[in-house]
């Protein structure tokens, strides 16, 4: 059996941020999340038009969260990124979905916490009917939801979801 690739680069560069999300430097990935620096990521929640939703298994590769269903894409700020052009960019590296920045719905932002990964999180929402071609380094499947169905199953067995997702499905 294939045993995928880390998902994950430690010296990926990420701003680091302040309580009011200015930069103030900037680090790799390891140091990061070794020494709970505040910084940033965007989480998609993809609806059809049938109001599902596109959730994500998690890679077992990743170095958070292994194989919990989570938000259609989600991912880190690049140093220098803002957090529309990363949404972006993820729903592209992550799920094949090639949206415009005017198409994302700004939802959330989520501020800094364990819950979070030390993370500000700004979550957007998308409408969306076509293709979903998951990268399997990132994901290890996909499926359509009904929306009652994730909150029920959040509910029921919050562990196999992501902390992000748990806490801004929860908004909405």
């Amino acid at each position: 059996m294939h045993t995928p690739s880390s998902a994950q680069r430690q010296d990926e560069v990420f701003d680091v941020v302040d309580e009011q999300d200015r930069v103030v430097g900037r680090s790799t990935r390891g140091e990061v999340h070794a020494r709970r620096l505040l910084h940033r990521a965007t989480h998609v929640l993809v609806f059809n038009s049938r109001g599902q939703v596109f959730l994500q298994k998690r890679s077992m590769a990743k170095d958070s969260a292994p194989g919990c269903w989570d938000s259609s894409c989600s991912g880190h700020l690049d140093s220098g990124e803002d957090y529309l052009t990363a949404a972006v960019r993820e729903l592209k590296e992550e799920i094949g979905v090639g949206a415009k920045p005017d198409q994302l719905v700004f939802r959330a932002k989520l501020v800094p916490s364990p819950d979070t990964g030390w993370e500000f999180v700004s979550v957007y929402h998308l409408r969306y009917d076509g293709p979903v071609v998951t990268n399997p380094a990132e994901i290890e499947r996909g499926e359509w939801f009904d929306p009652a169905a994730v909150t029920k199953a959040i509910a029921e067995r919050p562990e196999t979801f992501t902390r992000p997702l748990r806490m801004h499905w929860g908004r909405f």
